[in-house]
């Protein structure tokens, strides 16, 4: 059965585009379901598909996945209206998901791998997925994840093209990266969401962004369950109910938590030799930080190793933490509540925090002194606090 079904996504599509003498279409898909067959080994079958494409249309031709069309580009400026985003290029750690987030993608991925059977059975519906949540929390990294567990390319909207300043264009241009997306085997990814999807009922809005809202959901109902659509949004409460209802998929990122602080870190300090000890005490430090925030902390600590050419050390994490805390997160970051290099304000907010996971020793490593120093710092602190 597993077998049966392989393919028989690409052969719905090929069917619905002959259906409604949709030729682009035809001929995408038909590529698409070529280089899969060639992939899998069946050599004759792949190159009985293209001889086909050949003999029918002297303009139909072979093409590598991701280039069977142009792009489209906005009418006036010329501007693309989408990019390709070549994640075969991007040598990525695996996502981290709480249990309940990795529930929602793999279901999701199942049914867009298994959409010909749940269709035969009466049962596909429309592949369209919403992640949610503050920036840097993995909502661009889990569309990527996704094009490559489909082996599908991946196109990201570009609104400042795709939202022009001539009237209706705008609701053009909806139509025409929709139309694009439907012919062509692809993920189509909308990235900052909410600025096309806004609440209609808005009244600090126009009436032009009104009717693009309008379009948008319009050119959604409209592209196909077969196509793939994923969008992505910091502010889920500015977008219009109408919206949602559109997503069948939804998914929170939001900052993570202990568990996953302490994937991350041990995920991005594999360069590094920091001891399991230092590990928790970066878990606990990066409380309210994301992922990305994480991620850049390490990367830091590699151009530390390269330009002084010495190991970094848990100071180093630490004086990292703390400047990318600074300027945000204030309400979900107590890092954000230690200003300047004062040692003793240091140890008395780390201490009151958790004085078993701030030893004198861990203390030490953080703030880069000696253990007799932390030693007595710490001390004098506790006898001054009783």
């Amino acid at each position: 059965m597993k077998e049966h079904n392989r393919f028989m996504n690409e052969l719905f599509r090929i069917v619905n585009g002959s259906l409604r003498l949709d030729i682009d279409k035809v001929r995408n898909y038909t590529s698409f379901l070529a280089d899969k067959l060639e992939k899998e080994g069946d050599k004759f079958s792949a190159g009985r598909l293209r001889k086909m494409l050949e003999e029918n249309d002297q303009q139909l031709r072979p093409v590598d996945l991701g280039y069977a069309r142009a792009l489209p580009v906005d009418a006036e400026s010329r501007f693309p209206l989408i990019e390709r985003v070549n994640w075969r290029a991007v040598l990525e750690a695996p996502v981290v998901l709480t249990q309940d987030q990795r529930d929602v993608v793999n279901e999701f991925l199942s049914v867009a791998k298994s959409y010909a059977l749940l269709d035969a059975q009466g049962a596909a519906g429309s592949i369209n997925l919403l992640m949610y949540g503050p920036p840097g929390t993995g909502k661009s990294r889990i569309a990527r994840f996704i094009a490559k567990e489909l082996d599908l390319e991946l196109y990201m909207a570009r609104l400042d093209g795709l939202i022009s300043s001539f009237l209706g264009s705008t609701s053009k241009n909806i139509r025409a990266l929709f139309d694009f997306a439907a012919r062509t085997p692809c993920v189509l990814f909308l990235d900052e969401f909410d600025a096309i999807a806004k609440l209609r009922g808005d009244s600090q809005e126009l009436g032009e962004l009104k009717r693009v809202v309008n379009s948008f959901i319009q050119n959604l109902d409209t592209i196909g369950p077969q196509s793939i659509v994923l969008a992505a949004t910091n502010h889920e409460d500015l977008l219009d109910s109408a919206v949602w209802r559109r997503f069948s998929y939804r998914l929170e990122l939001n900052f993570p938590i202990a568990e996953l602080r302490r994937q991350l870190w041990l995920q991005f300090l594999k360069p590094f030799d920091f001891r399991e000890r230092e590990v928790e005490l970066l878990v606990d430090l990066s409380e309210g930080f994301t992922g990305a925030d994480i991620e850049e902390v390490c990367q830091r600590l590699q151009r530390r190793r390269i330009v002084l050419q010495h190991d970094p050390e848990l100071k180093d994490a630490f004086q990292i933490l703390q400047n990318i805390g600074i300027g945000e997160g204030k309400e979900r970051r107590f890092l954000s509540l230690i200003r300047g290099n004062d040692v003793s304000a240091i140890i008395s907010a780390l201490r009151d925090r958790n004085a078993k996971l701030y030893t004198s020793a861990a203390l030490a490593g953080l703030l880069g002194v000696s253990k007799a120093t932390a030693y007595r710092r710490t001390l004098k602190r506790d006898e001054k606090n009783g």
